[in-house]
């Protein structure tokens, strides 16, 4: 057993406890300070980069670090992580590497916020990849497909990553080229929610943390909650500050369906 291993081992719990807690503080402070890219984009946060090249550099560090982790654990061969490893990085690959370039026209996002994405992202790393190369006790993951949570898991996690992409392309579309002007969106999870991407990927990670069972799972979920129910927020402010009734007529909730 490595010292890498035994010092991951012998810290997780406080670590996930730390992830948590920071969880917490960053879903308070997102309801007072908006997180400014997007719509919301202020560049007091940094100065601005293209979208693309901010997208990528944000999003891909979790990707090589996953695969870095399970590359040099002693797992490499168990088939229930290689699904799990499957589920996880298929969100990422789209994420840094398919989704940038479907971006239309030349927004850019602050420095600031792409940093502390790629600080996040390589943290989540360290959670689920050392949870499930390192951490799970060695028969954890033994039978994994005889499991029933395991297949839960995997359908709300592909209901979310459909979601996603649905409200993506939706969102994409919303403007012809040359067209500068904001729109309502309409469609898929939309008729419920006002940030039905947002949706689509914390339903990703709730799926994850059931087909994987673990409390790094939850916690990524938490973050990823925390991280997106504020923005959500701030997003329907921004929509019914400029739509008026037209949008606050269409009776959506935030990020969670009928619920909030």
């Amino acid at each position: 057993m490595s010292d890498f291993t035994i010092f991951l081992q012998n810290n997780f719990t406080l670590f996930l406890i730390v992830m948590a807690a920071m969880a917490l503080l960053v879903f308070i402070a997102l309801y007072f300070f908006e997180a400014g890219y997007g719509y919301l984009f202020n560049p007091k946060f940094g100065f601005p980069v293209p979208n693309r090249v901010g997208w990528i550099l944000m999003e891909s560090p979790v990707f090589f670090a996953m695969l870095a982790l399970w590359l040099l654990s002693d797992r490499v061969c168990n088939p229930a992580l290689l699904a799990l490893l499957l589920i996880f990085q298929t969100h990422y690959f789209q994420r840094s590497f398919i989704f940038p370039m479907l971006i239309r026209g030349n927004s850019k996002m602050p420095i600031g916020i792409v940093l502390m994405g790629m600080t996040f992202n390589t943290l989540n790393a360290l959670m689920q990849g050392g949870w499930l190369f390192y951490v799970s006790p060695e028969n954890y993951y033994a039978d994994w497909f005889s499991k029933p949570y395991f297949y839960i898991g995997l359908a709300v996690f592909l209901f979310g990553f459909f979601v996603n992409l649905q409200s993506d392309y939706i969102i994409r579309h919303l403007r012809k080229p040359g067209d500068t002007k904001h729109y309502i969106p309409q469609g898929g999870m939309f008729r419920y929610v006002s940030s039905a991407n947002y949706f689509g990927e914390f339903m990703e990670w709730v799926g994850f943390a059931i087909a994987s069972w673990s409390w790094s799972g939850v916690v990524f979920a938490w973050w990823t909650f925390a991280n997106l129910a504020p923005r959500a927020r701030s997003l329907y402010n921004r929509y019914e500050k400029e739509f008026g009734e037209e949008f606050t007529s269409l009776k959506r909730k935030r990020i969670l369906p009928f619920i909030y």
